[in-house]
């Protein structure tokens, strides 16, 4: 394929190598590939069903769960279709405009994610915490106000970046090398200057994530601090126990993302770049999928609730 010219590139779109060096192996990745798709498909959407069957969970906690599941299928959605076309058919042409939108749906989400899970870690510092004012703090009215602003955020953070890449000129080339469209992946497409699409970028990360991560932190710590000094080893335990699937959920999804940043920033001639698109890949299907099961796993409430939905569609 033969690099474009600018207008050629936004009429004739980019095209998606996906795994660079690992193209003879696409058929047998798609394989676990589609099987993570499927099973984070499955997962949340049994999730989501249990929380909305049963109006004993529909509670600040589960709540926010339903609102971090429906995103994780909505995130795993905006890329592994595409990425398993690549993978099958071959099909790596998209028009300029897709990806745009690819791109603004994955980051998106990402940040949404993000603000859901400091959402959620606000609601268990206030049921740890104070939780004789839990139910006048997390009421519906605030509830809905929290996802408002999630979306609202996450709009306003992610919206000015599809001007910043239309502003561009582009006459180098039109392809990509990923299976999907991201930020920067597109602005180096361009033959102009993007540092402001890079400061651009690495401002919103710091701004949205990077936020989120030191302020559910500051949220654990007092949470820590306030378990400890309950009266009681039992008391203690419980409250630690009502904390662990978050916490898990937590890691699950920001080490993948910073070991990722990390390494491409600071290893990028020791990692090969296959690596990278791997775990970039990965990335979007193991927290979707792990987190119906891990959440099941540990919270009662969910695994029985899951049991009872079943009985009841079995009878």
């Amino acid at each position: 394929m033969l690099p474009l010219n600018s207008s050629d590139t936004r009429l004739a779109g980019c095209f998606l190598t996906g795994i660079p060096g690992l193209e003879h192996l696409h058929i047998w990745l798609s394989i676990p590939f589609c099987i993570m798709y499927v099973a984070a498909l499955a997962g949340n959407t049994i999730l989501i069903s249990v929380i909305i069957y049963h109006r004993s969970l529909h509670e600040p906690m589960y709540l926010f769960l339903s609102m971090l599941a429906s995103a994780d299928v909505l995130l795993s959605t905006s890329t592994m279709p595409k990425a398993l076309n690549i993978f099958w058919l071959g099909t790596q042409a998209i028009s300029f405009d897709a990806c745009l939108t690819q791109m603004f749906c994955i980051h998106f989400l990402f940040v949404a994610d993000s603000a859901i899970l400091l959402a959620m870690a606000f609601d268990r510092y206030v049921a740890i915490c104070s939780p004789l004012h839990y139910n006048n703090i997390l009421t519906p009215s605030i509830i809905r106000k929290i996802a408002g602003a999630t979306l609202t955020r996450s709009f306003c953070i992610i919206f000015p970046s599809v001007f910043l890449l239309k502003r561009l000129p582009y006459c180098r080339t039109n392809i990509i090398s990923h299976t999907f469209c991201e930020h920067m992946g597109i602005a180096r497409l361009s033959c102009a200057d993007i540092s402001v699409n890079v400061w651009y970028g690495l401002a919103a990360a710091l701004l949205s994530t990077g936020l989120d991560i030191i302020l559910i932190t500051i949220s654990y710590v007092l949470i820590l601090r306030t378990v400890f000094h309950l009266p009681s080893h039992e008391a203690q335990r419980k409250a630690l126990g009502t904390c662990g699937s978050h916490i898990s959920v937590i890691l699950l999804f920001y080490m993948p993302a910073l070991f990722s940043v990390f390494a491409y920033r600071f290893g990028r001639k020791n990692i090969p770049h296959y690596v990278h698109i791997l775990l970039a890949n990965l990335y979007v299907v193991i927290p979707p999928m792990l987190n119906p099961v891990i959440y099941g796993v540990r919270t009662k409430q969910i695994w029985e609730g899951t049991v009872q939905m079943f009985l009841h569609l079995g009878k």
